[in-house]
């Protein structure tokens, strides 16, 4: 069964002015939340259950879904106090029974196949990610790869980078990477296990439609092209 944990408990700070009453992923676009977009494209890609790691305004989102949505069961990860992104995925793995898991970032789109996360699995890493090649590399913080397909870097934003490859903000990974991280830790999956790079990281650079709704023009962006998709 495929399985998915999508992280849903940002405070949505940057997105405070135009949507002030919601959490950031439960933001409407064009009449429907963003995490609708997201469930579409994981039943569609076959993901039988996903579990929200939530946060604040936790029951905005549990009251709109329920435990099921177009054939897909859906759990509640709810954080009673910050735990960061790390800490929101061990949250979220405590309602996962699959070796394997994919995680996504619950403010981000990026409509690709999931088939090069999904045949990790039977290889011998236990972390792997999308990359995305944008023209300004800089918003996010750029990653660099070598000819093997292993991440060697990942860079710290700058708006001078220009263009270049992106994480995308999905990940497959198997639930033993964060066994040394006990239920209830607060800390940055970013900062303590994707950048320091102590477990090979493997990516795949593909493309696809991508948007983050974090910062009011791209979620106005959003608006008209999410319908369209």
């Amino acid at each position: 069964m495929r399985e998915a944990i999508i992280l849903a408990g940002g405070f949505g700070t940057r997105l405070r002015s135009v949507v002030s009453d919601l959490p950031k992923p439960m933001a409407p676009v064009a009449g429907r939340p963003f995490l609708s977009y997201l469930l579409d494209d994981l039943a569609r890609q076959g993901y039988r259950h996903v579990v929200f790691a939530t946060g604040y305004m936790h029951e905005r989102v549990e009251e709109h879904y329920g435990h099921e949505y177009r054939g897909i069961a859906l759990d509640y990860a709810r954080e009673l106090t910050p735990l960061g992104t790390g800490g929101a995925i061990v949250n979220g793995m405590q309602h996962c029974t699959e070796k394997h898991v994919t995680v996504l970032n619950g403010d981000t789109l990026f409509r690709v196949d999931h088939t090069p996360l999904l045949d990790t699995d039977s290889g011998s890493g236990r972390l792997a990610l999308l990359l995305r090649h944008v023209p300004d590399a800089g918003r996010y913080g750029a990653v660099e790869v070598n000819k093997e397909g292993l991440v060697t870097r990942f860079r710290e934003k700058d708006p001078l980078a220009g263009a270049g490859l992106i994480n995308a903000g999905i990940y497959r990974m198997q639930r033993s990477l964060l066994d040394n991280h006990p239920a209830g830790e607060q800390f940055s999956f970013e900062k303590e296990v994707l950048q320091p790079l102590h477990e090979p990281v493997r990516a795949f650079a593909v493309d696809g439609y991508f948007i983050d709704i974090g910062i009011p023009d791209d979620y106005r962006r959003a608006q008209t092209e999410l319908p369209q998709l």
